[in-house]
């Protein structure tokens, strides 16, 4: 698993020069955890983590330059993301 955050959080960072190291893995960690959960209550079958890896990358391409804006619309994550402790890359 560390293999694909970390290089989602790459890509991640990248795309978005708003959000620290930490944000970022957090951001990571937290599109896998709920695609993964949103497939599972929905009863579909596990495609496995290339696959989770696939629509992560492509909300990094579609969102990635935005996401650190989510926040000031959804405080649910606002203790996970939005905090000024965060060293910027």
């Amino acid at each position: 698993m560390e293999t694909y955050f970390e290089r989602l959080t790459n890509e991640l960072l990248k795309k978005n020069t708003n959000l620290s190291y930490a944000q970022a893995r957090t951001w990571i960690e937290l599109l896998w955890e709920e695609f993964e959960t949103t497939r599972a209550k929905a009863g579909r079958n596990y495609r496995g983590k290339e696959q989770t890896e696939q629509i992560v990358r492509n909300m990094i391409a579609n969102y990635g330059d935005k996401l650190h804006e989510f926040i000031a619309t959804n405080p649910k994550y606002k203790h996970l993301l939005n905090n000024d402790d965060y060293l910027k890359h």
